[in-house]
C-alpha cells in the first residue's frame, strides 16, 4: 500500500491544490480545493478515484473556496483547520469579493481539526499539526511513511507565510516551523501552498527566513 499525490494549480493565484489517493483503496482526499471544481472533479473521474473528504489547511479563499461545492456534489465531508479558523471561513463571502473570486457562502467544516488529530485517506492515516501564524488556526498534513508533508501556506522554498494579514503572528509562525516541521527528517518532501516543491532539508540549511547555521 502506498499513499500517492498530485499537485493542480487552482485559481488565479495559483494555488496548489493536492490530490491524495491511497492506491490501494482508490479513495481520495482534496487538500485544499480553492477554485477550478470542476478541474479537479475531471481528475479524479479520469483517474477512477473516489473522493472520500476534502481537508482545509486554512481558511483563505484561494484554498477553499471550491471546497463546500465540492463537498456537496461528491456528498463528502469537510475536515480542517483548526477552530481558530472560524474568523477567516466566516469571511469567505468578502475574501471573495475582495479578490474578485466566485460568490461563496461561509463555511463551517463538518470536523474541526486539532494538534496530535489523524485523518484518513483509505487505508493511509496524516497526522495533523496545528502551525499558527500565518493566520490563527492554519494545520498541515503528514504522512510519515511517505515522508511527505502537506504545508499549505506556513512554509515554501525560500520563504514563509505572510504575517500581514488580521491575527497573522510572526513569532508563532517562526515557532511552529521551527520546532514541529524542523524535527521532520531532512529528506521529507513539502508541498507548499504555492510554487515548487522543497525539503525540510533544504529549508533547514537555506531559507533565509528560518534557516539556521547549524544544519549547514
Amino acid at each position: 500500500m502506498a499513499l500517492h499525490y498530485h499537485l493542480i494549480p487552482v485559481t488565479p493565484f495559483a494555488q496548489n491544490c493536492t490530490v491524495l489517493w491511497c492506491d490501494a483503496t482508490r479513495e481520495a482526499a482534496l487538500v485544499d480545493p480553492g477554485g477550478d471544481t470542476d478541474r479537479l472533479a475531471d481528475y479524479l473521474d479520469q483517474q477512477g478515484l473516489t473522493l472520500a473528504r476534502i481537508l482545509l489547511t486554512h481558511g483563505h479563499i484561494d484554498h477553499a473556496g471550491g471546497a463546500a461545492a465540492l463537498a456537496s456534489a461528491r456528498k463528502v465531508k469537510i475536515e480542517g483547520p483548526q477552530e481558530s479558523e472560524r474568523f477567516w471561513l466566516d469571511q469567505l463571502p468578502d475574501q471573495g469579493r475582495l479578490f474578485g473570486f466566485p460568490p461563496s457562502a461561509p463555511l463551517t467544516p463538518d470536523r474541526w481539526l486539532a494538534e496530535g488529530d489523524t485523518v484518513g485517506v483509505g487505508a493511509e492515516t496524516l497526522s495533523v499539526l496545528h502551525c499558527p501564524g500565518h493566520t490563527p488556526g492554519h494545520v498541515v498534513f503528514h504522512h510519515a511513511p511517505s515522508a511527505l508533508l502537506i504545508a499549505g501556506d506556513v512554509l515554501f522554498q525560500g520563504s514563509i507565510g505572510r504575517t500581514d494579514f488580521p491575527m497573522g503572528n510572526h513569532a508563532q509562525l517562526i515557532d511552529a516551523i521551527r520546532r514541529k516541521l524542523f524535527v521532520l527528517p531532512d529528506e521529507t518532501t513539502v508541498v507548499p501552498g504555492h510554487g515548487p516543491l522543497t525539503t525540510i532539508g533544504a529549508e533547514k540549511r537555506h531559507n533565509p527566513f528560518v534557516a539556521d547555521a547549524r544544519y549547514r
